[in-house]
């Protein structure tokens, strides 16, 4: 890539950015595997004189090297797993509430809020750009921007209906409910991929009713974009400004025809929409049980955590690894 950029015609054929940007990349992962090699002689050395004399601080230094290594290590190894076409884009996160009613709804905000701590853990920047809340309770649905490098690669092991059962706290009976809720993922793609002619779009302005405060709803600065062709349709209610909600939606449409174009071309399209067209029993990826038991169980990997509490504080490594490397046997 260095002998492409050094070619005179390099800088007139307009692919600059992205020639660049991987190749900042790759040296950034082999500057990094060149670390973790000088970390891996390093503990050699110490081993070798341990081997000589006995040593309990150079035997401490030892373990606490050998740890840094391996953790450094398992991450790059699970980047290894990330080797899709666009696992390396930003995520478009949208969670919809199922069968369940208010409990389902509640069910929705509480695993955008994971998804949230989520992505807060791993330093990644996230941008709620649609929430439609409950009658109740909770949330109708959400759409949330998850911006960092493999966010997307991350969160498409997330895609499919998550169940939970719990005593309800809206039922003064204090009776067992069980509640569904769909999680979608795609990945945010180039805007020049994906051409849209304004005659295919139908725009509508409105006053935003979810949270950002009293300024929020004096105007109507809230977007919807339905893309006619396709019926595909966009709200966006973050910002004050009706200006930056239209390019928020914008950039959400393109990225989701793009997503709608990728799965017609790979005949896949039936198939995926059949899955989270029900949003109820029999179709969920993930148990997440409160009551009579505590357990979250993924039934494609079998992976369990009896800690539900940490796993909706955003612990869904286990889970997503797991399932990552599912896809790589």
């Amino acid at each position: 890539m260095e002998k492409e950029i050094a070619q005179p015609d390099f800088w007139s054929e307009g692919k600059q950015p992205e020639v660049l940007q991987e190749l900042n990349y790759l040296k950034e992962k082999r500057e990094r595997w060149n670390k973790l090699f000088s970390q891996y002689q390093e503990i050699v050395t110490l081993s070798e004189l341990l081997k000589e004399e006995e040593d309990r601080d150079l035997e401490g230094e030892l373990r606490k090297k050998v740890e840094v290594l391996e953790k450094e290590f398992e991450k790059l190894r699970i980047e290894l797993l990330l080797n899709g076409e666009y696992d390396q884009n930003n995520a478009i996160l949208s969670v919809h509430s199922g069968a369940g009613g208010v409990d389902s709804c509640d069910w929705a905000q509480s695993l955008v809020r994971m998804y949230l701590y989520w992505a807060n853990k791993k330093g990644y920047k996230t941008k709620i750009v649609e929430w439609i809340a409950g009658e109740e309770a909770g949330i109708k649905t959400a759409t949330a921007i998850i911006e960092g490098k493999f966010a997307y690669g991350y969160l498409k092991e997330e895609v499919g209906i998550h169940r939970l059962v719990r005593i309800s706290p809206f039922d003064a009976s204090n009776r067992r409910h069980t509640s569904f809720a769909a999680v979608d993922v795609i990945p945010e793609t180039e805007e020049s991929e994906i051409e849209i002619k304004e005659s295919d779009l139908k725009i509508d302005t409105f006053r935003a009713g979810g949270p950002g405060g009293q300024h929020v709803n004096v105007t109507n600065s809230a977007v919807r974009i339905t893309h006619l062709p396709t019926g595909i349709t966009v709200r966006c209610e973050d910002e004050r400004s009706q200006h930056r909600n239209k390019a928020t939606a914008m950039r959400i449409l393109k990225a989701r025809l793009h997503n709608l174009y990728e799965l017609e071309k790979e005949k896949k399209l039936k198939k995926r929409h059949g899955e989270k067209a029900r949003i109820e029993w029999g179709n969920q990826v993930r148990s997440y049980v409160l009551h009579p038991y505590t357990l979250v169980k993924d039934h494609r990997t079998g992976v369990e955590k009896a800690n539900i509490e940490a796993v909706l504080n955003g612990e869904i490594d286990e889970f997503i690894i797991a399932s990552l490397e599912r896809g790589e046997k």
